[in-house]
């Protein structure tokens, strides 16, 4: 691995601003300080510039292997680059569903030599694979994801014995897709009978509403208090749920809860103009529970971000079936942007914005020597330019189904260079031509 000197750069890390340089040896940050030397090494001058830690995303889709025609390892770990995340954990729905230790590692060699970012995958629950879940090492594997409610595949745990299994015995943090399966059928029959198959996309969230979303989440929550169970509830979509999690510190909680993008910008009004391109389980609320979910980010009651990255290709998501065209969306190559809005805006700090995206991610998962930027960690970093606009396109897209649901919309920060142990492997709004660099992250359990 060759070196490099990053000068000249106002260091985001750990609840503190610093003028710093930061010298790179192996992969590795050799060194942090001011007036940093290191003659006949590479310098990047970072002009003032501000230093992150790389965005570690705790839900990507990335698809593979099973749906290649819509992404890959390769093509969405190259769009979350450019987006400023420089490590990925992949879910297990994919074809087939991740629900064997043999598929676990099969994935992870999927992604060696090919993922542009460091990279780790969850072992699914089903009705079926308690024994497979009893058997995992907690090392090899980021965490165990139960969807406790119908979304994309055949993943469903609606075995209340099964269930309380799964929880009382995971070894390792449980992830959880939340919404009550009974409630989101009934919904969509008494809609069905009034528009068939075409349904309105701004019903969606009338659909997978607030009240689908609570009675799974508290249900959650109350089976792990029970069980004891190490849990995090994903993509907390209403202001209801958000008011459920503790503000205590993050290293006394045994329930933690996630925040994505799209909930931070998108509200039901853009169903108008967006339609199915926003359709996601859950479901894009109200600004209300837009408005709810960044105070509790805030408050510290919600404790990560992260993207549930999930495309789809332009002609499946226009479908215009209710019931066919599919729910998610690509967001990895807009996620710091995206968040960085809220900066812009006043909202969050930057070393909010750390916490949430990268330390705490570090925490939760007990990744090792990553989420920092420390003396002997790896150097994983992102330099964002808060002064430097981008317009985001369909053309610009980097994620392999071509699209974006932010297309002609005028981000105000940028992403300047993006580093994969110590590798520059964006600059300048351009992907940079080297051999993929992503290790698969390790765990202290």
């Amino acid at each position: 691995m060759s070196s490099l000197l990053i000068v000249n750069a106002n260091i985001v890390n750990e609840g503190q601003i610093v003028e710093a340089d930061v010298l790179i040896r192996d992969g590795r940050i050799a060194a942090l300080g001011k007036h940093l030397s290191a003659p006949g090494v590479a310098v990047l001058d970072a002009a003032g510039r501000h230093l992150l830690p790389g965005m570690i995303d705790d839900q990507v889709h990335f698809r593979e292997p099973g749906m290649t025609h819509k992404a890959d390892m390769a093509t969405e770990s190259r769009a979350a680059v450019a987006g400023g995340i420089t490590s990925f954990m992949d879910m297990p729905n994919t074809i087939p569903n991740t629900l064997t230790l043999a598929i676990l590692n099969d994935k992870k060699q999927l992604a060696a030599g090919r993922a542009a970012g460091n990279y780790a995958f969850y072992l699914g629950a089903s009705n079926d694979n308690l024994e497979a879940i009893k058997a995992l090492n907690p090392k090899d594997a980021c965490g165990i994801k139960v969807f406790m409610g119908a979304s994309t595949g055949n993943m469903l745990v609606d075995d209340p014995e099964v269930l309380e299994q799964i929880f009382t015995h995971a070894p390792t943090l449980l992830a959880a897709h939340c919404e009550d399966t009974p409630t989101i059928m009934e919904n969509e029959e008494s809609y069905r009978s009034i528009y068939g198959d075409n349904i309105p996309f701004n019903l969606h969230p009338t659909i997978r509403s607030e009240a689908a979303c609570y009675k799974s989440s508290s249900m959650a929550m109350e089976l792990a208090k029970r069980c004891g169970t190490r849990l995090h509830i994903l993509h907390i979509s209403t202001a209801k749920e958000a008011e459920m999690f503790s503000d205590i510190a993050l290293k006394d909680k045994r329930i933690t809860a996630e925040a994505c993008v799209h909930f931070l910008h998108f509200a039901d009004e853009d169903y108008a103009s967006k339609g199915a391109l926003i359709k996601c389980n859950p479901a894009i609320k109200t600004a209300e529970d837009r408005a709810g979910i960044i105070q509790a980010l805030l408050d510290g009651r919600l404790d990560v971000i992260g993207t549930d990255h999930a495309p789809h290709t332009w002609e499946e998501k226009h479908n215009p079936s209710y019931f066919k065209a599919p729910s998610g969306l690509p967001l990895v190559q807009h996620a710091l942007p995206l968040v960085l809005e809220h900066y812009q805006d006043g909202i969050f700090t930057l070393e909010f914005i750390v916490e949430k995206t990268s330390h705490a991610v570090a925490e939760m998962f007990n990744i090792k020597e990553r989420g920092y930027i420390r003396e002997g960690y790896w150097a994983d970093l992102v330099l964002v330019d808060l002064e430097t606009p981008f317009i985001s396109t369909h053309a610009n897209s980097l994620s392999k189904c071509g699209w974006t649901p932010f297309d002609g919309h005028e981000f105000r920060s940028s992403i300047a260079a993006t580093l994969v142990n110590g590798q520059l492997v964006w600059q300048d709004g351009k992907l940079l031509d080297v051999a993929p660099v992503g290790m698969a992250l390790e765990f202290e359990r």
